[in-house]
């Protein structure tokens, strides 16, 4: 499984999207919860983030970076399966009366984000909850051991 997380543009700058994902990361860390980006889906989609608490609970958290982008990407009802809690995560001057009013709403930068909102949340079952969780921690393992040998990864079977 390659990771290759908001590529950077032509001039090496992160994408806005990226600055938001390590703000929306920055306030998880803040929140207890542990967090990882472009987080693959059982469905073949990619999470922008997702975290997960230290009571169990997880959150994906889809990133915004304009109203073209929200109104473009349609993908993001099949993210609420696979956590508790669905959020929105858009930079400052972003019109948030476009997010839906059962989804989680943060407004981030790059140094952080406050969340406006909470949003529904929908428990997963157990099963589910139980996958989630352990694929995280797999995940997180795997991105781990990838950035301490760079070669391990054509090891990897995930």
């Amino acid at each position: 499984m390659t990771f290759a997380p908001f590529l950077p543009s032509s001039a090496g700058e992160p994408p806005p999207a990226a600055l938001l994902a390590r703000g929306v990361c920055r306030a998880f860390d803040h929140l207890g919860y542990a967090s990882l980006v472009e987080f693959p889906l059982a469905n073949g989609r990619r999470a922008d983030v997702l975290a997960l608490g230290k009571g169990g609970d997880l959150v994906i958290v889809e990133i915004k970076s304009s109203v073209a982008d929200f109104r473009t990407d349609h993908k993001w009802p099949h993210y609420r399966e696979f956590a508790d809690r669905l959020c929105f995560a858009v930079s400052s001057g972003f019109p948030t009366a476009l997010i839906p009013e059962d989804c989680g709403l943060m407004v981030a930068d790059a140094f952080g984000a406050t969340v406006l909102r909470e949003g529904r949340s929908t428990p997963l079952t157990a099963g589910r909850r139980r996958t989630m969780t352990l694929r995280f921690a797999r995940i997180a393992a795997a991105r781990l051991r990838r950035s301490l040998d760079p070669e391990a990864s054509r090891l990897d079977h995930m």
